[in-house]
């Protein structure tokens, strides 16, 4: 079986516009290749609402555009150890709109992206130091 992917517009119309023409569910899952489920769940579709377009989905609509996404992405690789805050920070310069730290962690997480803080350390002192040299 092919992998899994969508059926652009265009694909849809197509596959729909064979099937009309009398060729088998079968062979249109082949020619786009895709499962058999896909054409026939798009066919039942079809004779059920005359279109072929994919009904919307449920979920709250995201914050930020792909565009914004990117920028996210870009500021966290240009520095690795930024927090949230801070990429929160330069994004609102950036494009002059406000967005919550969770929502930067979110995308963060997204790109498979988390967050580094550099590690602290106890202070040396200069008997430290005269101890080290001395090793």
């Amino acid at each position: 079986m092919p992998p899994r992917r969508k059926l652009n517009a265009f694909e849809r119309g197509r596959a729909v516009a064979w099937f009309q023409d009398g060729v088998p569910k079968r062979e249109v899952a082949r020619r786009l290749h895709v499962s058999i489920s896909v054409i026939v769940r798009l066919i039942q579709r079809f004779t059920a609402t005359g279109r072929v377009q994919e009904r919307r989905r449920p979920g709250r609509p995201k914050k930020t555009t792909p565009r914004e996404d990117r920028l996210i992405e870009r500021l966290a690789l240009q520095t690795r150890t930024a927090s949230s805050s801070i990429i929160r920070r330069q994004r609102r310069v950036a494009t002059n709109t406000n967005i919550s730290q969770q929502t930067i962690r979110n995308r963060l997480h997204g790109f498979n992206l988390s967050s580094r803080r550099p590690a602290v350390l106890p202070r040396l002192t200069p008997a430290h130091r005269a101890a080290r040299r001395a090793f």
